[in-house]
C-alpha cells in the first residue's frame, strides 16, 4: 500500500538503476517493430549541467518513453561534447593554479589533463542524467573525441580536401586573444557598449588641407594602408589619387576611390586597415593594398607600431594614441556613441579581426544545396514550430566560408603534413621523413555535425546504422539552429543523400520570472538539482514539459513547481483511495456499467485521443492542460466520489482500476517515478514495470455518448449548487424543491432530509442546469456586515428624504427653479421613501 504521504525524496529513490540493470533503456529489445530513434544534444565535460540542460533532456525523455510504451525499437543514443575552445580553458586554468604552463607542460601530457578531466566530469554528468531519470542507451555511449568518431571526421576533412571544399587560405578571422585562436563567426557574442567616434586629422601631402577620418578604433591607424573616399563624392573628388599623411606614422598612404565609403555615413572618409577589419580587407583585395598586422596574438601591440607602444594592449594604446594626436594637433572631435562589439561566447574578451592563414569549408554549395533540399516536402527536416525554418533559410542564403581551424590542442587534429611548400592531406601520416603535422584542431562544431550517424558507426555500414538512421528527431533550443541543426544538415545531405533527422523540435530558452535571461552577474541562475531536492524530479519535468509551447521562452517560476508538487499529491492520495477500494480485484468486470461509470469511461476515452494526437504533434502543453482537467475534475473531484455511493460494485472497481491505469500510463513519459511506485500497487497490469507497459489507446466500445451528456449536466448542475449555497451563505438544511429526484445528486449534495414536494412562499434561488431543475428555499439570515450595510442605507435615505422635502416646501425654489427639476426631485422623493419603506419591513 502506499504511504499515507508523498515523499518525493523516497519514492523516487533506487528506482533508476533498476530500470538501468534490467535493461529497459537498451534498443533492440522490440526488433520485429518499427525503430524510431533520437540522439541527444552532446553536453560539454566542462562541469554542472544547468536548467537548460534539464529542460532539454526532459523533452526527449518524454518522447522516447512515449515510444517505447507505444512498442517502437526505441534508440536514444547518448553522449558528450569534447567541447574544445572551453575544455581546454578550464585544463589550462586548473593547471596554471598548480603552477604548470601548458606550452612547458608539452601537449601530450596536457592532452593527458584533458583526457583526465574529461573522464571525472563525464561520471557527473551521468549521475545527473540520473537524476533527471533519462532512459538513454549506455551501452552506445559516443563521446565526439572517441576512437569511431575521430575516424569519420578525418574521413570527411580528406573526401572534403580532395572534392575542392575544404582549403587553406589566408583570410581575415575573428580572432580570441584570450584564447589565442580563431572563431567562427557564430562563436562571436555582440552587446552595446559606450564608445565614440574619433575624428582624426589625415593631412594631404604637400598641402594644407586635410581630410576629416572618423573611426572607433584609433589604435589600428597603425596599420592604415589607404584612405578610401566614394567617386561620387563632390566633396573629396580632388583628393583621388593623392596621398595622405597617416598621422603618427608620418608616412604617405594612397587616396583611393571605393564603394565602402558611403556619402551618407560619417563624414563620408574611411581609414582603411585590411589587416584588422573585414571589410578593410575586401577592399585591400580590390586595390591590392599591403596588409600590415599591428598586434601579438594576445592582442597586444607588436613591432610594426612605434616603439614607445610596442607591447601595451588595445586599451592601453588608445589613450596613450589620443593624448600624442591631441597634442600634435590631429584630434578634431570625440563624437560619443553606443554601437555594438564582438565578444568570444567562451573566454568573453573582445574579439580582434586578423588575418591568418587558416582552414575553411566552402559554403556555397552546400547552402544552396540545404536550401533546394528543404523545398521537398518528401524529404525536408519538419521544424517544430514551423517558423524556425525561416531562420534557418535566412541564415543559409547569406553564409559565409566555415573557418574550422582553431590554435588548440584538444580536438581532432587536424589531417593535414607540411615539407616545406607541400601539403598532403590524408587519413594517415605520409610516408618519407620531414613532414611536419599541422598543430591546429578541428572546431568542434565540426564534429559535432557528424553526431546523428558517425555515433552509429559511419563511414562503416553498420547494423545500427541501417536501422536507426536517420533519427526520427532533434530536440535543441533556438539560439543553436545555425551553430548545430544547419551543419548537421548539410553534411548529412552531402555525405548520405538524406535528411539527418526527420522532425527538429525546438524549445525556447529558459528565463528567469520577469523574463531576463539568466545569469551569473543577476544572480537569477537556477540549480536544476536544488528544485530535484526540494520539490522532486517528477515535478521539475512535468513543469519544463507542459509549461509553455515549444519555441517559446519558458519563464520560471517557482511558484509553478510548488503547484505541480501538489497535482502530483493529489494524485497520489487519489491513488491510495482507488488501491483501497479495489482489494482483491483480480479481472476486469464491465458488466453493470452505472451511468457515471459510462460517463468516466468515455471521458476518458476521449482523453486518451486528444493525448495521443497531442503527444505526436509535440503539443505537450496541451497535453498537460487537458490531461490535467480529466485528472483533477473528472476523476478526483467527480468520479471518485460518485464511486463511493457503490462501491462494492466490482464493475466499479473495475472502472477505478482501469482508469487509474490509464492515467498512469499517460502521465508516465513526464513523472517517470511517481508513476512507477503507484502502478507496482496496482491489481491488474500488463507488465512489471510501467516502462515496459502498453501505452493506452482508444476504446470506442467504451464512448457513451448519451450518458456522457446526461453525467456532463448532472455535474454542472452540482457544481452551480453549491455555488448557489456557498455565495448565498444558506442554510444546510434548507428545503429544496427537485423535478428529478436523482440519487446521485441527492447523496453529493447531502440533501436525503432536504427534499420537499411543495412550493413554499419564501425566499428562493433557482438552478437549472439541462434537464435538472432545484428550487433552493430559505429563511434571510443577516450577517453582521450585511446588517451594518442595511443601517447605513436607512440613515442615508432618511438624510436624503429630508433634504428634498425640505426643498419642495421652500415656495421660492418651487417657484423658480425649472420646472422639469423641480418635478425629477418629487419623483425621487417617492423612490426614496419606497427604498425606505421596503428596508425597514425587512
Amino acid at each position: 500500500m502506499l504511504d499515507i504521504k508523498y515523499n518525493h525524496l523516497e519514492v523516487e529513490k533506487d528506482k533508476y538503476n533498476t530500470w538501468k540493470e534490467k535493461g529497459y533503456f537498451e534498443a533492440g529489445k522490440n526488433k520485429g517493430n518499427d525503430p524510431y530513434s533520437i540522439v541527444i544534444p552532446p553536453p560539454n565535460v566542462t562541469g554542472k549541467l544547468h536548467i537548460g540542460h534539464a529542460y532539454n533532456v526532459s523533452i526527449q525523455d518524454a518522447i522516447i518513453r512515449y515510444k517505447r510504451m507505444q512498442g517502437f525499437d526505441t534508440l536514444w543514443l547518448p553522449g558528450m561534447d569534447h567541447a574544445a575552445i572551453a575544455t581546454e580553458a578550464k585544463v589550462v586554468k586548473k593547471l596554471k593554479d598548480q603552477g604548470i604552463n601548458k606550452y612547458e607542460y608539452g601537449r601530450e601530457k596536457f592532452l593527458d589533463a584533458c583526457w583526465d578531466w574529461t573522464h571525472e566530469y563525464g561520471r557527473h554528468i551521468r549521475d545527473q542524467w540520473a537524476a533527471m531519470g533519462v532512459s538513454v542507451d549506455y551501452t552506445r555511449e559516443r563521446f565526439t573525441l572517441d576512437e569511431g568518431l575521430n575516424k569519420a571526421v578525418t574521413k570527411v576533412f580528406v573526401d572534403y580536401y580532395n572534392k575542392g571544399l575544404i582549403y587553406r587560405g589566408e583570410k581575415i578571422i575573428n580572432w580570441d586573444p584570450a584564447a589565442k585562436t580563431a572563431l567562427s563567426n557564430e562563436e562571436v557574442i555582440y552587446s552595446e557598449e559606450k564608445s565614440a567616434f574619433y575624428h582624426l586629422k589625415y593631412m594631404i601631402e604637400g598641402t594644407d588641407e586635410f581630410l576629416d577620418v572618423a573611426t572607433t578604433r584609433p589604435e589600428t591607424l597603425f596599420g592604415d594602408t589607404a584612405v578610401a573616399v566614394n567617386k561620387d563624392d563632390d566633396r573629396y573628388k580632388k583628393y583621388i589619387g593623392k596621398n595622405a599623411i597617416l598621422p603618427i606614422m608620418n608616412k604617405p598612404i594612397p587616396v583611393i576611390a571605393d564603394e565602402h565609403a558611403d556619402m551618407e555615413k560619417g563624414t563620408g572618409v574611411v581609414k582603411i586597415t585590411p589587416a584588422h577589419d573585414p571589410n578593410d580587407f575586401e577592399v585591400g583585395n580590390r586595390h591590392n593594398l599591403e596588409r600590415i598586422c599591428i598586434m601579438n596574438d594576445d592582442a597586444t601591440m607588436n613591432e610594426n607600431v612605434p616603439k614607445k607602444y610596442q607591447g601595451m594592449t588595445r586599451e592601453d594604446c588608445r589613450e596613450e594614441l589620443l593624448k600624442d594626436l591631441k597634442e600634435e594637433g590631429l584630434l578634431l572631435d570625440i563624437e560619443p556613441l553606443v554601437h555594438e562589439v564582438g565578444h568570444s561566447e567562451r573566454t568573453g574578451v573582445m574579439v580582434e579581426p586578423m588575418v591568418k592563414k587558416q582552414w575553411f569549408v566552402k559554403m556555397d554549395g552546400l547552402a544552396n544545396k540545404l536550401l533546394e533540399i528543404q523545398k521537398d516536402s518528401d524529404n525536408k527536416v519538419n521544424f517544430v514550430p514551423e517558423r524556425f525554418e525561416n531562420l534557418l533559410n535566412s541564415w543559409m542564403t547569406d553564409c559565409h566560408d566555415w573557418c574550422i581551424s582553431r590554435q588548440l590542442w584538444w580536438g581532432h587534429r587536424i589531417p593535414a603534413w607540411y615539407k616545406g611548400e607541400e601539403i598532403y592531406v590524408g587519413m594517415e601520416a605520409p610516408e618519407g621523413e620531414g613532414w611536419v603535422q599541422d598543430e591546429d584542431v578541428l572546431d568542434t562544431w565540426f564534429s559535432s555535425a557528424l553526431w546523428p550517424f558517425s555515433t552509429l558507426g559511419w563511414p562503416d555500414k553498420t547494423e545500427d546504422l541501417e536501422r536507426y538512421y536517420p533519427n526520427d528527431c532533434l530536440v535543441t533550443a533556438y539560439d543553436i539552429i545555425f551553430f548545430w541543426v544547419a551543419r548537421m544538415m548539410f553534411q548529412s545531405e552531402e555525405l548520405n543523400g538524406v535528411r539527418p533527422f526527420k522532425d527538429c523540435i525546438i524549445h525556447g530558452l529558459i528565463r528567469d520570472k520577469e523574463g531576463r535571461k539568466m545569469s551569473k552577474s543577476l544572480g537569477n541562475g537556477v540549480d536544476p538539482f536544488d528544485m530535484i531536492d526540494k520539490y522532486g524530479v517528477d515535478a521539475l519535468r512535468y513543469y519544463l514539459n507542459t509549461d509553455v509551447a515549444f519555441g517559446t521562452d519558458l519563464r520560471f517560476d517557482e511558484t509553478k513547481l510548488t503547484s505541480t508538487w501538489n497535482y502530483i499529491n493529489k494524485i497520489w492520495n487519489a491513488s491510495r483511495f482507488v488501491l483501497m477500494n479495489i482489494e482483491g480485484l483480480n479481472e476486469y468486470d464491465f458488466s453493470n456499467l452505472t451511468e457515471e461509470d459510462k460517463w468516466i469511461l468515455t471521458k476518458y476515452e476521449n482523453i486518451v485521443k486528444s493525448s495521443i494526437n497531442h503527444m505526436d504533434k509535440y503539443e505537450f502543453n496541451l497535453f498537460g492542460a487537458e490531461t490535467y482537467s480529466f485528472i483533477y475534475d473528472d476523476f478526483c473531484s467527480s468520479y471518485i466520489e460518485f464511486s463511493k455511493f457503490n462501491s462494492d460494485s466490482k464493475t466499479t472497481k473495475s472502472v477505478l482500476c482501469y482508469i487509474l491505469t490509464g492515467i498512469l500510463k499517460l502521465l508516465h513519459p513526464f513523472m517517470p517515478f511517481v508513476t512507477e511506485e503507484i502502478y507496482g500497487m496496482l491489481p491488474i497490469k500488463d507488465s512489471e514495470s510501467i516502462m515496459i507497459s502498453e501505452y493506452p489507446k482508444y476504446e470506442d466500445k467504451f464512448i457513451f455518448e448519451e450518458e456522457l451528456k446526461n453525467v456532463d449536466e448532472k455535474v454542472e448542475f452540482i457544481s452551480n449548487f453549491r455555488n448557489v449555497k456557498a455565495e448565498n451563505s444558506i442554510s444546510k438544511d434548507a428545503k429544496v424543491l427537485l423535478n428529478i429526484k436523482d440519487e446521485i445528486i441527492i447523496k453529493m449534495l447531502k440533501l436525503t432530509d432536504n427534499i420537499i414536494d411543495e412550493e413554499l412562499s419564501i425566499n428562493s434561488y433557482k438552478v437549472e442546469v439541462g434537464k435538472y431543475k432545484a428550487t433552493i428555499y430559505f429563511e434571510k439570515v443577516e450577517t453582521e456586515e450585511e446588517k451594518a450595510l442595511k443601517e447605513k442605507q436607512i440613515e442615508d435615505l432618511k438624510k436624503s428624504i429630508e433634504r428634498r422635502k425640505n426643498l419642495l416646501s421652500n415656495e421660492n425654489y418651487v417657484n423658480k427653479a425649472p420646472a422639469h427639476i423641480v418635478e425629477l426631485d418629487r419623483q425621487n422623493l417617492l423612490k426614496e421613501e419606497n427604498e425606505l419603506k421596503m428596508l425597514l419591513e425587512k
